[in-house]
């Protein structure tokens, strides 16, 4: 026998619709960008492009996961936390600065 889906009806799907608008309008309502932080989005896209830009022709094990971290930031600009000034700039160098080395411990003489 076959299983028959189970019908709804008009004020159910109503219902349904009213109450994922509300939930969506809590916290999914449009967020309104300022015109200063369009500027300043624009200019930190500019200024991660040029960094990718300038690190094709570096090398290091470092280079490829910094690339890499440049690439998310610019995938995912219209996310709510974005990365403060320090961190985004120590972003930046990250493909032009290579990590400190490892102290060896090694007592041979």
């Amino acid at each position: 026998m076959a299983i028959r889906a189970k019908l709804t009806t008009a004020e159910e799907l109503a219902a349904r619709s009213a109450s994922t608008s509300g939930a969506a309008g809590e916290g999914g309502a449009k967020r309104v960008i300022s015109d200063e932080e369009k500027a300043a989005r624009k200019e930190r896209v500019a200024k991660a492009k040029d960094a990718l830009a300038r690190s094709v022709g570096t090398k290091g094990e470092h280079v490829a996961p910094a690339r890499a971290a440049l690439k998310v930031y610019l995938q995912r600009l219209n996310e709510a936390k974005q990365p403060n000034d320090e961190a985004f700039e120590a972003l930046l160098e990250s493909p032009f600065k290579a990590p400190p080395k490892k102290k060896m411990n090694d007592r041979r003489f």
